[in-house]
């Protein structure tokens, strides 16, 4: 949709429709945005409905019924987002000063950190994360992990269990702790195992997993005969995946199916939306396609007709969140267009800046 100009008096009044669709969930009428700006002069119920005459013209408001009032459309709420996320500031129309993006209240922080209690670990933290935002929302709270090849070493350890069996414990930069049973075709003794260990994590502490597997392999050909015992019993180890990650699919956590089937009287439409969401893999591509782990910001996208033509009445807010250099994964809010736009992405940066205070970040 082209850029649309909006006077003044068309922002104000858009505003307005939008806040009183989203506190009342039905189509506004001018009576009632005339009532909203009652000690206004020149905002009559006449003069509403020329504006949201001509903000229906240029596809900002719809009619769902022939004698109902209005509903904002899609591309409404993304110019409604725009205006409360450039500088953090919230835009009442150009004849208003503009007010401080509000904060969260120090209710709402207390209740959000009180609800990580006890959280210890990256998984534990994405995993509550959806459950928080699920709750704070009444929408869909969605935790991402991040992908095993961003993954960064913090330290490996080896215990031998058997003849020829190993159990590696690999702990990353993120705080996940993955261990597993290696099936070895030859025997290694403790001495070669502490050996193993001490090269991997003084040479490889802060690399990324699956770069380490690449170089050790390199290294085991090109010095080959300088380190030959030493690099084939690392390279023997690494073969027989005490580098994989636990499973080549990120993580990914989700709560609050309920809560979009309380909230959306459209039942077929509703029952179509989930089949679009239903797919954790489609979760995950979304997820990936709108919010980058490399940015610091929330980002909002109205209407995900995109991933989806369902999807076109849902809203995303996303960011990435962080431990030190590390990337822990993206948190994020899936909702119907009707949502409490300035709390939720309060809510979502500062659970996704949470994680930093939460877990231990890693030394420099």
């Amino acid at each position: 949709m082209p850029e649309v100009r909006l006077s003044p008096r068309e922002r104000l009044v858009l505003n307005a429709i939008i806040e009183l669709y989203i506190a009342t969930g039905e189509p506004v009428a001018s009576q009632g945005v005339a009532r909203f700006f009652e000690n206004r002069e020149g905002l009559s119920s006449a003069t509403v409905r020329n504006v949201m005459a001509a903000l229906g013209e240029v596809g900002l408001l719809e009619q769902p019924h022939t004698s109902a009032g209005r509903v904002p459309t899609p591309s409404a709420f993304r110019f409604y987002v725009e205006q409360l996320t450039q500088s953090g500031r919230v835009a009442a129309g150009a004849a208003e000063p503009l007010a401080q993006f509000p904060a969260l209240t120090e209710a709402r922080r207390g209740q959000i950190e009180d609800s990580f209690s006890g959280v210890a670990s990256r998984n534990e933290y994405l995993e509550r994360t959806s459950h928080v935002l699920a709750l704070l929302s009444s929408g869909l709270g969605v935790a991402l992990a991040s992908p095993a090849e961003t993954q960064v070493l913090e330290h490996i350890h080896f215990s031998r269990l058997a003849s020829g069996k190993v159990l590696a414990v690999l702990v990353t930069q993120a705080g996940t702790v993955q261990d597993r049973a290696l099936l070895l075709d030859r025997d290694l003794s403790h001495v070669e195992l502490e050996t193993a260990a001490r090269y991997l994590n003084e040479n490889f502490r802060g690399w990324q997993v699956e770069k380490i597997r690449a170089e050790v392999a390199r290294r085991f050909e090109v010095e080959r005969e300088a380190y030959r015992q030493l690099l084939a019993s690392i390279q023997e180890l690494c073969s027989k995946g005490a580098l994989a990650a636990a499973d080549t699919t990120p993580a990914i956590f989700i709560d609050g199916i309920a809560n979009l089937i309380a909230a959306e009287q459209d039942r077929d439409r509703l029952r179509q939306m989930l089949l679009a969401l239903e797919a954790k893999q489609r979760l995950v591509e979304l997820l990936n396609a709108y919010v980058d782990g490399r940015q610091q910001e929330v980002r909002v996208v109205v209407g995900l007709d995109e991933a989806s033509p369902a999807m076109q009445d849902l809203v995303l807010i996303g960011a990435p969140a962080r431990l030190g250099n590390a990337s822990l994964g993206t948190v994020a809010v899936i909702a119907p267009t009707r949502i409490q736009y300035q709390e939720m992405i309060q809510a979502v940066s500062y659970i996704a800046r949470l994680s930093e205070r939460i877990l231990d970040a890693p030394a420099d």
